[in-house]
C-alpha cells in the first residue's frame, strides 16, 4: 500500500505517574520515535507482510533528523521537501491508563509544495505497485481543505482503492470525492457532522453503538462509498447508506491505546487486500487494533495474537436494527 501522511511527526512519548498541570514532573521513561497516523499503519503493514510506503513532506531543518528516526522504522519512505521544522506530538501515559495528546500544526505548505506532493503520489499510483492508497492524519497549514479529495480522485484514476482517515475539515473536504471507506473515531465523525467538539480518546456510554452506526449512515449519505467508526474498547460500526453493522471487541489489558485506530486501518488493508470482505474484513480490523493497544509501541501488533482476536469476535456483528430492537427493549423495561 501507499500511504499519505503530508504531517507527519516526531512522538515524543512520556510515561509518569499522574499528569498534574501545574506541576513540576519527573516521567519515569521518555521515548523520542518517528510517528504520524501513517506511520502507525505502516508499522502493522509490516507486521503482516511487505512493508508499505509512506509519503509526507520532509521539513528540511529536521531533514537529517527524521532520516535516523525513519532508517530504524518498517516502511520506505519518501519525503518531498519543505521548507520549515517538524511537528512534535508530545504523549502523555499516566499509570491509570490515562492519555493526553498534544499535537502541534506543522509547517506551512506553499500551494507549489502541495502541487509537487500530489505529483508525486500520481507517479508512485501510475507504477502500478500499490494496490490501496491509504491518506491518514491531518493536514499540515497551507494544504486545501480538498486535498485528500484530490488525492481520491488521482487514485481512483489509477484504479487504485481508497481508504481516508481523517478528521476535522480533512475529513469533510473528502467525502464528496467518493473515498472507498472512510475510518474516523466515534468524536471526529460527530465533529463533522454534527458539530461536536471535543476529541476523547475512549468512548463509553450504552448509546455509543447507535451514535456510531448512525454517523455511518451520514458519511455515506454525504458521499463516502462505504464508512468505519471506531469507538475505542466498545467496538465499531460498519456499512454504507443501506445497512450497517455493530462489531464488538473484547476486554485485554491495555498498555497504550495510542495508534489503535491506525492499527485498525492497518488491519483493514491487510484483509481487503487479502480478498476478505465487508464485515469479516473489519471483524479483522477490529481484532487488529485490540491487539496493538497490549503493545507499548504505538502501531505496534504481534500478528497471531491479532488472529486469536479475530477468532473470537467471530460471528458477533449486529445489525443497527438489532441494537434499535435491544435498546428500545430496555426502555420499556
Amino acid at each position: 500500500m501507499l500511504i499519505a501522511t503530508p504531517n507527519i511527526t516526531v512522538d515524543r512519548t512520556l510515561r509518569l505517574p499522574e499528569l498534574r498541570p501545574g506541576s513540576v514532573l519527573r516521567p519515569s521513561r521518555a521515548a523520542v520515535t518517528a510517528g504520524g497516523k501513517g506511520l502507525n499503519v505502516g508499522r502493522v503493514a509490516a507486521a503482516f507482510g511487505p512493508p508499505a510506503t509512506l509519503m509526507s513532506f520532509q521539513p528540511e531543518t529536521d531533514a537529517a533528523w527524521l532520516a535516523r528516526l525513519f532508517a530504524v522504522e518498517p516502511v520506505e519512505f519518501i519525503g518531498v521537501p519543505v521548507a520549515g521544522e517538524v511537528r512534535v506530538a508530545s504523549i502523555y501515559l499516566e499509570d491509570s491508563g490515562r492519555v493526553t495528546v498534544l499535537n502541534e500544526p506543522g509547517p506551512e505548505i506553499p500551494a507549489d509544495a502541495w502541487h509537487r506532493y500530489e505529483q508525486m503520489v500520481a507517479d508512485e499510483l501510475a507504477a502500478g505497485r500499490h494496490r490501496t492508497l491509504v491518506c491518514s492524519g491531518s493536514m499540515p497549514p497551507g494544504v486545501p481543505d480538498s486535498g485528500y479529495g484530490r488525492l481520491v480522485a488521482i487514485a481512483h484514476r489509477a484504479g487504485v482503492s481508497v481508504v481516508v482517515d481523517a478528521a476535522r475539515t480533512a475529513l469533510a473536504g473528502v467525502l464528496g470525492a467518493h473515498p472507498d471507506v472512510v475510518t474516523p473515531n466515534l468524536a471526529e465523525a460527530e465533529g463533522v457532522l454534527w458539530g461536536h467538539s471535543d476529541e476523547a480518546v475512549a468512548e463509553t456510554g450504552d448509546d455509543v453503538p447507535l451514535r456510531a452506526c448512525a454517523a455511518v449512515k451520514e458519511l455515506c449519505d454525504r458521499g463516502a462509498r462505504s464508512a468505519a467508526v471506531t469507538a475505542g474498547a466498545a467496538g465499531t460500526a460498519f456499512g454504507d447508506a443501506q445497512e450497517v453493522f455493530w462489531v464488538p471487541t473484547v476486554p485485554v489489558r491495555v498498555v497504550n491505546p495510542i495508534g489503535a485506530g491506525d492499527s485498525f486501518v492497518g488491519g483493514l488493508v491487510e484483509a481487503l487486500e487479502a480478498g476478505t470482505t465487508g464485515v469479516d474484513a473489519v471483524i479483522f480490523a477490529v481484532a487488529t487494533a485490540t491487539a496493538s493497544v497490549e503493545q507499548e509501541l504505538a502501531g505496534g501488533v504481534d500478528p497471531e495474537r491479532a488472529r486469536q482476536i479475530a477468532a473470537l469476535l467471530a460471528g458477533t456483528a449486529r445489525t443497527e436494527r438489532d441494537l434499535a430492537a435491544d435498546s428500545a427493549a430496555r426502555m420499556g423495561a
